[in-house]
Parts: C-alpha cells; structure tokens; sequence
C-alpha cells in the first residue's frame, strides 16, 4: 500500500530520517555488498590461483604419500592441514569481508551501531503468510525484485554461453590431447572471465537498485500532518534542539552583523556588554528599527565594525540594555523608546553638521 493511501503525504523530516538511522533502517542494496564481494573475490583468486593450486597439488601429494605410514594419525599432520588451509582461505575471505564492509559503508555513509534490528520481537516470530507474499510478491518492491532476479539469472546464462562458445575449440583440442593440467588451466581461465564480467555487470545494476531501495525507505518513512506536528510539538521543548537551534541563530546573525553595521545610522552601547544596531529608512519605516544586537564578544565585534566604518557610537547604558532586552532583530522600536531615541538622533545630526563646518 502505497504511503499516500495511508494518509502519509508529508516527507519524512529530518529527525525522523535521524532516529531511523539511529535504529538501523537506512537505504540500502544489498546488490552493491554483494557485487564488490564477487568481483574482488574473484580478482583475488585470478592473482592467487596459480599459488592456491600448487599449494592443493602439495598437501594432496603429502598426505597420500602418508596414508598408509604409522603416523597417519598423528595430530600434527590434521594441524598443518588446517594451518596450510587457512593460508589458501584467509586472503580470499578477508578480501571479501572488506569488500562487503565498504559496500555497506558506501551506502550507509559510515558505521552504524545500532541493537534495534536484533532486539527479540515475539511479533516477528508469529508467521504472517498473506503479509509477506503481499510485500514480496505482490507490490511494486516485490517485482521489481523478482525481475532483478530473472535478469541476473539471464546474464549469467548469456555471459556464461557466449564466453564458452568463444573458448570451446581451444578447450576440446586440450582436452584431447590428454593435457590435464592445460586443461585446468583452460577452465580455470574461462570460469575467471566469466566471473569478472557478471561482477561488472552486477555491480552496474546495483546502481538503479539502490536508488529504487532508497525511494522506497523514504516511502517507508513519510509522515502525516499530525505527525509532523506532533513532531515539531516535540522537538520544541526538546533542550538540545533548542540548543542548536540557537547555535544556527546566533551563526547566521554573525553573517548578517558586517552588512548591518555597514548600513548602520547608529549603535547604541553599553559600553562593553550590549550593543544595538538602528537603522532609520525615511518614507519606508515609522521609527527605526533594530537590525542587529549583541553581547559581551559579539558587542566588542559590533563596536570594531562600527569603528572601522565610521558609523556613530554612542553610550547609553539603560537604552542599550533596555532595546538589547525588548526589541527584537528587524523590529521597530516601540513608542515607548522614542523620546530616548530621537535624542541620540538629534546628538548625531548635531555632531555631523559640526564635521561638515
């Protein structure tokens, strides 16, 4: 069922995208894991094989040369064959482990850690027959993965087919001249490059695969209205988002600061804690308005900029703490300031017409 049948039209926010990765639930193609597995495994044993074969032919001639000596059944011999073996595995499978570790990282964008998806869940016990064929076979996911499916099974047999056509002569005429070992080889070649081309071509239809998979876990995930609301309702009173929300605030603001400053008729100072910026547009605004503010450090900033841009600077402890407190960033200064603020703009039109003379 499709999410907007269910009345989730809203797109997942980012908290919830968050808290779904948090548990575990991410987009992703297993198509991708699994591609670079084979394909690096199968480079692997391309570089490797002429070594993992001689070292077969070497315990195979030592143990059967063995078998029927007294000390067939002394531990040591089943010892090196385990050392021996693991010699010929480990590149192969810590190849492997990697290649399918950087598929899953690739698509997750780092490691996930997360007990959620193994967290016994007596639901998940239960079968749930009409579900599952419903999921995997009758929705538009399920196709898609049965087609997947087909196809891959298609290109094997045409890669496989084409590849051993090509090959087949060259392979009848070893083989008939009693050449096992050429043979072998022959074989081995050909399983390679069958091996390398359907890896390629796997890894190629991975790429649609994990956009398709990424869709649908957005899908999984949208919201309705309530939900969203009831989310921002939330993360509303939620200490640490306000905490970053104002951190993002203070940051933009500390962009906005040079301009308004440089555009400034006046910063009102206290002298060091607070500093307010006003900025008066005649025909546009009916009092001046604040258009930046700040304390302690940033009031020191504002104070450099205002001096560095000739703006005027004037000290008044009580207005300056008083609009700091009051007035917000692009409001108007209410009616009750006006007294006090056309003072200060009287003190630098006087000022300025006194340069000018």
């Amino acid at each position: 069922m499709a999410a907007e049948d269910e009345g989730r039209t809203e797109e997942p926010s980012e908290h919830r995208l968050e808290q779904a990765r948090k548990e575990g639930r991410v987009a992703k193609s297993q198509e991708i894991a699994s591609s670079l597995v084979l394909l690096f495994g199968v480079i692997v044993l391309i570089i490797l094989g002429k070594w993992i074969l001689t070292q077969c032919i070497g315990i195979y001639n030592y143990y059967f040369s063995r078998c029927s000596s007294p000390d067939v059944n002394d531990a040591n011999l089943f010892t090196a064959f385990l050392i021996n073996y693991a010699k010929m595995v480990l590149p192969v499978a810590g190849i492997a482990v990697i290649a399918a570790f950087a598929g899953n990282i690739i698509q997750t964008r780092g490691f996930i850690f997360s007990w959620k998806p193994i967290e016994p869940n007596l639901n998940k016990i239960v079968p749930k027959f009409g579900e599952y064929f419903r999921k995997t076979i009758f929705s538009g996911m399920g196709l898609f993965n049965i087609a997947k499916s087909i196809g891959k099974v298609g290109l094997i047999v045409l890669v496989g087919f084409f590849v051993i056509k090509r090959n087949i002569f060259s392979l009848v005429q070893i083989v008939s001249n009693g050449q096992i070992l050429s043979a072998v080889a022959k074989i081995a070649s050909i399983a390679a490059q069958i091996l390398i081309i359907v890896a390629v071509l796997f890894l190629l239809i991975s790429i649609p695969d994990y956009f398709v998979h990424r869709r649908e876990h957005r899908e999984s995930l949208k919201m309705t209205k309530h939900e969203v609301k009831q989310e921002y309702k939330e993360l509303e009173g939620d200490p640490e988002v306000k905490g970053r929300l104002q951190q993002m605030q203070r940051a933009l603001l500390a962009q906005n600061i040079p301009k308004a400053v440089q555009e400034a008729d006046v910063v009102i100072t206290n002298p060091t804690h607070f500093a307010v910026v006003l900025k008066y547009e005649q025909n546009v605004d009916l009092a001046p308005k604040v258009t930046a503010k700040g304390e302690d450090q940033t009031a020191l900033y504002i104070r450099r900029l205002a001096a560095e841009n000739n703006i005027p600077i004037q000290e008044d402890r009580p207005l300056a703490r008083a609009l700091y407190t009051d007035v917000q960033i692009g409001a108007i200064i209410p009616d009750v300031y006006w007294n006090a603020i056309s003072v200060v703009y009287s003190h630098i039109l006087k000022n300025s017409d006194e340069d000018e003379r």
